[in-house]
């Protein structure tokens, strides 16, 4: 009998099916040697998962690999009052999750006004994967005051506590960034925002980055809502899913999308004439390099004037025992408020000595 375990089919997938051979569970499968590509006809592929025996088992019916067919898996949409914990958990099991209108329309309007000019000052991208149609604006920690309530939301910090706390002594502020869907934008390539750290593989569950997505605007399938594959981030590695097999996160101005950073997602095609527009923060363990470099985006002397947890999450503390220190092993919060500020708690700047050293 056969026994087998699911394991992803890898789409880096040849149109004419090279290496394609039947087998006797009746679907017909792309073979590759161990380690290369695995192939199938266009017809079929985005369907498909890969299947391996069970280690251990003896499996003569299925050979090296096989084939079936899978539905495609909703993406959650849970109310704001939903707990930080089930937030984690339905992170681990989807790798993304909608939570509705978790701030006031008014907030987004104000984070809305304050970027508007920056907005309109950022050209569109000049790569296909960025999008021609598409701005991305940063520096959003220094450039708005009320973008910082977003970025520090106790609802997700607290999910962050669990999703990244529990694989590493810290995380910190990885990108901030308003991204603006233009009309007539097409849609992304469907990847992981972790193969930002040159592609290193690393171990299935074991998170290293999660992201937000706030609705400056509703999201929706025609304008260009971000696209995900729930339960994807428990696939292998290196995949190039079809659009097909994504999901819309439609949601309305103040909901926020979720998502871990080795799930696999893409930004819609904007097929309306209006823009799409929603703030991107990304947070990551704090041992990684941050994607925007935010001792530039957000100087010292701006991150002065930050609540001190804050400035702590942009990256103004250690990551572990003894990295990121500076001067004689001083923590890092030192350097923008003196000696003693490194007890100091989430609240306004400390009254303590100017001087770092």
């Amino acid at each position: 009998m056969c026994r087998c375990d699911i394991r992803r089919f890898s789409h880096f997938a040849a149109a004419d099916g090279r290496g394609s051979r039947g087998n006797r569970c009746g679907a017909r499968i792309g073979v590759a040697p161990a380690g290369d590509a695995f192939f199938v006809d266009a017809a079929t592929y985005n369907t498909l998962e890969m299947v391996r025996p069970v280690v251990g088992e003896e499996s003569d019916s299925c050979g090296p690999t096989a084939a079936v067919i899978v539905e495609h898996r909703p993406l959650r949409t849970v109310d704001r009052d939903a707990s930080a914990a089930d937030l984690a958990a339905i992170l681990a099991d989807d790798g993304g999750v909608v939570v509705a209108e978790l701030i006031d329309a008014s907030t987004i309007r104000r984070v809305h006004s304050e970027l508007q000019p920056h907005i309109e000052a950022t050209r569109f991208g000049t790569d296909e994967f960025g999008g021609f149609r598409t701005r991305r604006t940063g520096s959003l920690i220094a450039r708005s005051e009320a973008f910082r309530e977003l970025a520090a939301h106790p609802t997700v910090l607290g999910t962050l506590d669990l999703v990244l706390g529990a694989n590493a002594a810290s995380y910190q502020l990885h990108l901030t960034q308003v991204i603006d869907i233009g009309p007539g934008e097409t849609s992304q390539v469907v990847h992981r925002d972790q193969w930002a750290f040159d592609f290193f593989p690393f171990p299935t569950g074991f998170e290293v980055e999660c992201h937000t997505m706030w609705a400056m605007t509703d999201f929706t399938e025609a304008n260009g809502a971000t696209r995900i594959i729930p339960g994807s981030n428990k696939w292998q590695d290196r995949l190039r899913p079809s659009l097909d097999e994504t999901v819309a996160a439609e949601m309305s101005v103040g909901s926020v999308l979720l998502y871990v950073g080795s799930v696999y997602h893409g930004g819609g095609s904007n097929n309306t004439n209006e823009r799409r527009m929603g703030v991107n923060v990304g947070y990551t363990l704090s041992w990684l390099r941050q994607e925007e470099n935010q001792y530039l985006s957000c100087p010292p002397e701006i991150a002065r004037t930050l609540p001190i947890e804050l400035a702590r999450l942009i990256g103004y503390q250690r990551a572990a025992y003894a990295l990121g220190y500076f001067g004689d092993t001083q923590d890092p919060i030192e350097a923008l408020h003196g000696r003693g500020s490194a007890a100091a708690g989430f609240a306004a700047p400390p009254q303590v000595s100017s001087n770092p050293l």
